[in-house]
């Protein structure tokens, strides 16, 4: 019986408990330092936008349970 292993599996087998966390830890700052970064300007603009539209849908939401509550009061009285 052929058993297929990839390397990363083999080697996370040889691994013992802490050994694999400090590994998913290496790894998480490896990728952290491939982020790109928004600049304060950016990130007051992107901020700004977010607002901006969870305003309007917090707007168009109240006002359709309004005409919806309108509406029921009006067919069931």
């Amino acid at each position: 019986m052929v058993v297929e292993v990839h390397n990363n599996q083999l080697a996370e087998e040889k691994l013992g408990f802490f050994g694999r966390i400090n590994l998913f830890y290496r790894q998480v700052i490896a990728e952290l330092k491939k982020v790109v970064w928004p600049i304060r300007n950016q990130l007051t603009t992107y901020t700004a936008v977010v607002l901006v539209f969870v305003a309007f849908i917090i707007a168009v939401v109240s006002l359709l349970d309004v005409v919806l509550t309108k509406v029921v009061f009006w067919v069931f009285g």
